[in-house]
């Protein structure tokens, strides 16, 4: 494991054209498993300026009007600009349907049935936990979402009212004998309206005592005299959004999950029902690594699992502590496959993934797809429980 060396994460708000085609895909899922438990979703948005296309697959009993889940989405969002905004785009669908099975819930099945449920992809999953934050996320990613959520914030809230929906952040960390050290460098890209667009001076100053200030507060490692912070480094960002960059589903997976500080999973998280092992796949991973570290048989742990198709169990279950495992990483490798139930309607039924979205107002998926799918406190997410960690230590 590196011991001295500088390392950063970026994240960006939910108005991004990423986290907006993120957060589209994820409502049409949302919007079918309200009405459809067993519904089985697959969806992808790409949108440019002035033009949002929805590509929809589905087998459901579900009634869904796509065009307007992407509008609300849209509205929620805050785009209320000329060149974009919910009413005047033009929302293109390429709507089909998926061969109909034999959906059953999960929680009427018992253990045999469960271990007759078979992944239908292929997939590469990772999940990695580490003792550097209370939710044992790596820093850097952990403080570029916390800025991040803080920029859309003061805009919400009218503190800056010049505040277009488009923005992102980034935060350097120097690392010393493998921990946190010191605030490197903080750099803030915010959007602004058309005909209220502030100077650079004051956008500077207003970021610094509305954003980095409040995000810092209860934090160990604060910037220092030395920390470079960087506001709109490029230029002035007018408007944003759909209008100045094209956004894609999918596309932001490393935000979605680490940071890069550690290997993500291969395919995008947002737009999938529980049924696709690519996602809920990651969430089991994670809980997983988290336990681990949570019971203090590591300090950092990423957690591997391989899936197969027309296979139930992972074909592979992979850990690696980085050297800071207090036993070997193939008995907690071991350890995981005894007190984890990796199969892919296990997982369903354990974290009652069909059920999320009727138990969230205002959705549970189109949530989760900003600000990171791990680690996060708003969501009371169960792969972030630490409930098995004392069966670990068994």
């Amino acid at each position: 494991m590196k011991s001295d060396y500088m390392f950063t994460s970026e994240s960006v708000i939910d108005g991004h054209p990423d986290k907006l085609c993120d957060q589209i895909a994820d409502a049409v899922v949302d919007r079918h498993l309200r009405q459809d438990l067993l519904a089985r979703v697959l969806a992808e948005c790409a949108v440019s300026n002035g033009i949002l296309f929805v590509a929809a697959r589905f087998a459901s009993t579900a009634t869904v009007d796509v065009p307007e889940v992407a509008r609300q989405i849209i509205r929620q969002v805050g785009y209320t600009g000329e060149d974009f905004n919910a009413d005047n785009c033009t929302v293109m669908t390429s709507l089909s349907e998926l061969p109909i099975g034999e959906p059953r819930d999960e929680r009427d099945m018992d253990d045999e049935q469960i271990g007759q449920v078979p992944a239908h992809n292929m997939a590469n999953v990772f999940g990695f936990a580490c003792d550097q934050t209370a939710m044992l996320m790596p820093l850097p990613i952990w403080l570029a979402h916390k800025l991040a959520r803080r920029l859309a914030a003061v805009r919400l809230q009218r503190l800056l009212p010049y505040l277009a929906p488009d923005g992102k952040t980034q935060v350097g960390v120097e690392y010393r004998q493998g921990r946190p050290a010191r605030i490197h460098s903080l750099t803030l890209v915010a959007s602004q309206w058309q005909g209220l667009a502030v100077s650079e001076a004051r956008l500077r100053d207003d970021l610094y005592a509305l954003v980095v200030e409040p995000v810092f507060l209860d934090e160990a490692v604060r910037p220092d005299r030395g920390t470079a912070l960087f506001v709109n480094p490029d230029g002035r960002l007018i408007d944003g959004g759909p209008s100045s960059h094209s956004g894609l589903t999918g596309r932001k997976t490393a935000i979605d999950t680490y940071g890069e500080y550690c290997r993500q999973s291969e395919s995008a998280l947002s737009g999938k029902a529980p049924d696709r092992i690519d996602r809920v796949g990651a969430y089991a991973a994670r809980h997983a690594a988290k336990n681990v570290v949570a019971a203090g048989l590591a300090s950092a742990c990423e957690v591997h699992l391989t899936y197969a198709i027309g296979q139930c169990q992972p074909v592979s279950v992979q850990v690696d502590t980085h050297g800071s495992g207090q036993v070997p990483d193939a008995d907690i490798a071991a350890r995981l496959r005894r007190h984890f139930d990796f199969r892919p309607a296990g997982i369903v039924r354990a974290y009652n993934l069909r059920q999320l979205p009727t138990i969230h107002r205002g959705g549970f998926y189109s949530r989760l797809a900003a600000y990171g799918h791990v680690g996060r406190m708003d969501l009371a997410l169960p792969w972030e429980r630490t409930d098995t960690a004392p069966a670990l230590l068994e």
